[in-house]
C-alpha cells in the first residue's frame, strides 16, 4: 500500500500498528541505550571500556544510517528494510545480553549498533509521510515513542533487579518479536528522501552562521550524551540499583512528552538562541548539582530537570536550523544536526567521559560537564545577541553571508 493513495477502510488499523511499532522500537532503544552500560558494569567492564563499545558504536552508527538509508532508496520500500533490521536486532540483543567477554560484548554491540540504530531515521520518515497521508499530526504518533521508552525504563528496572542482568537478552528479544509483528502489520512508504550531496555539505559547513550554530550544538550536546551513557554506571557508584535507573529514565522521558506535545505554544519564532541558553543554564544546575549529590535517589529525582533541557535545546535547535539556512540545504541541515547531535557527540562524550569516570570517577566528570554546558550558555548569549533574535532578522538570506 503507497501512502499517497487515499485512506482505506483499513487504514486505522494500520495506524495503529504504526503507533505500536513506535512504542516497542523505542522500547528497544530504552533496554539497549539506557540499560547496556549497566549491564557492562555488571559484567566489570571499567568505564573505559563501556566508553569504548559506545564510542564505537556511535561511529558504526554514522555510517550504518546514511548506508540502510541507501538501500532503502535503491529498493523503495522502507518498511521492508525496519523489518530485516528489527528481526536482526531481536537476535543479536538476545545474545548480546548473554555475553561475558569483552571481545564478544564489543563484537555483539557494533552489530546491534548497525541494526538498531538505523531503524529510527526510517520510522520517523514513515512517522511523518504517514501522518501526511493520513491527516494526522507527526505528534500523535511519535508521542507513542516516548510512552514506549518510559515504561520500558521503568519495567526493565525493576526486571535487571529481580532477574538479574542475564533477563535482558529474554526481554530483548521478546520485545523485538511483538516489534516485527506489529512491522508486518504496519504501512510502506517508498523511500524518497534526497541524498546529502558533497557540494551541497560543503557549502552549509563553510557558512560561518550556521558553522558557529553549529559548535554550540555540539558543545552543549556532549555533556548530555555523557549522561546518557554513564548515569546508570554513577547511579550504581552511588549504590543504587537498576531500579532506580529505570526510575530517572521514567521521569526523564516522561517529562519530555508534554513539552514536545506543547511545543507550539512555548516556540516562538524568533527566541530559539535564547531558548537554546535557557535549557543551557538548566543543563548546567542539572550537572553541577550531579557532582554533589550523594544519595542515588536525589539523581533520580534531578532528571526531572529534563523537562527544561532536551526537550527544549533539540526543538529550538531544529527550528533555528530551519529559519537561517536556504531551502536548499534544509534536508542537508537537518542530517548534519542529527548527525552531530546523536553521532559525533556521542562518540566524543563515550571516550572522554570513560576516561574520566575511570581516572578521577563520577563527581569530577560531572563537573566538567557542567563547565562545558556552561560554555555552551555563553555562547548561545553571545550568539543570540550578536544575531538581535527580538528584530527576527535572521532568515535564509542570512545564510548566503
Amino acid at each position: 500500500m503507497h501512502l499517497h493513495q487515499q485512506p482505506q477502510p483499513h487504514a486505522q488499523p494500520r495506524t495503529s500498528a504504526l503507533k505500536a511499532y513506535n512504542f516497542l522500537y523505542f522500547s528497544l532503544l530504552a533496554v539497549f541505550v539506557s540499560f547496556m552500560p549497566v549491564y557492562l558494569d555488571q559484567k566489570g567492564l571499567t568505564p573505559m571500556q563501556i566508553g569504548l563499545i559506545t564510542g564505537t558504536g556511535g561511529f558504526v552508527t554514522i555510517v550504518a544510517q546514511p548506508l540502510w538509508g541507501m538501500i532503502s532508496d535503491r529498493l523503495r520500500t522502507v518498511r521492508k528494510i525496519m523489518l530485516l533490521l528489527t528481526a536482526c536486532s531481536a537476535v543479536v540483543g538476545y545474545f548480546l545480553y548473554g555475553a561475558a567477554s569483552f571481545p564478544l560484548l564489543l563484537g555483539l554491540a557494533m552489530l546491534l549498533y548497525f541494526c538498531l540504530m538505523p531503524v529510527d531515521p526510517l520510522l520517523e520518515s514513515l512517522n511523518f509521510r504517514t501522518a501526511e497521508d493520513r491527516g494526522l499530526s507527526y505528534g500523535s504518533i511519535r508521542t507513542y515513542g516516548a510512552f514506549g521508552y518510559a515504561v520500558m525504563s521503568l519495567a526493565v528496572g525493576y526486571i535487571m533487579s529481580g532477574f538479574g542482568a542475564s533477563s535482558l537478552g529474554l526481554t530483548f528479544a521478546a520485545v523485538g518479536a511483538a516489534c516485527l509483528l506489529a512491522g508486518f502489520l504496519m504501512p510502506d512508504a517508498a523511500a524518497s528522501g534526497e541524498p546529502v550531496r558533497l557540494a551541497s555539505l560543503a557549502g552549509f559547513l563553510r557558512n560561518r552562521q550556521t558553522g558557529l550554530f553549529l559548535l554550540l550544538i555540539f558543545i552543549s550536546a556532549v555533556p548530555q550524551r555523557v549522561n546518557d551513557t554513564f548515569l546508570g554506571v554513577y547511579i550504581g557508584s552511588l549504590g543504587g540499583g537498576p531500579e532506580l535507573l529505570g526510575q530517572a529514565w521514567f521521569l526523564a522521558a516522561g517529562s519530555e512528552i508534554a513539552v514536545f506535545a506543547l511545543s507550539f505554544w512555548w516556540l516562538r519564532r524568533g527566541r530559539e538562541l535564547l531558548l537554546i541558553s535557557i535549557a543551557g543554564f538548566f543543563y548546567f544546575i542539572r550537572f553541577f548539582l550531579s557532582a554533589w549529590i550523594t544519595e542515588p535517589f536525589g539523581l533520580v529525582l534531578l532528571q526531572l530537570l529534563q523537562i527544561v533541557t532536551f526537550p527544549v535545546f533539540y526543538s529550538a535547535a531544529i527550528q533555528y536550523l530551519y529559519r537561517i539556512v536556504p531551502q536548499e540545504w534544509r534536508a542537508t541541515g537537518q542530517t548534519v544536526l542529527a548527525l552531530l547531535f546523536f553521532g559525533v557527540s556521542g562518540i566524543v562524550a563515550s571516550y572522554a567521559g570513560g576516561w574520566l569516570f575511570d581516572r578521577f570517577g563520577g563527581q569530577t566528570m560531572y563537573l566538567y560537564m557542567s563547565g562545558l554546558s556552561l560554555l555552551g550558555l555563553l555562547l548561545g548569549l553571545t550568539l543570540s545577541r550578536r544575531r538581535g533574535e527580538r528584530s527576527g532578522e535572521d532568515g535564509p538570506a542570512a545564510a548566503n553571508g
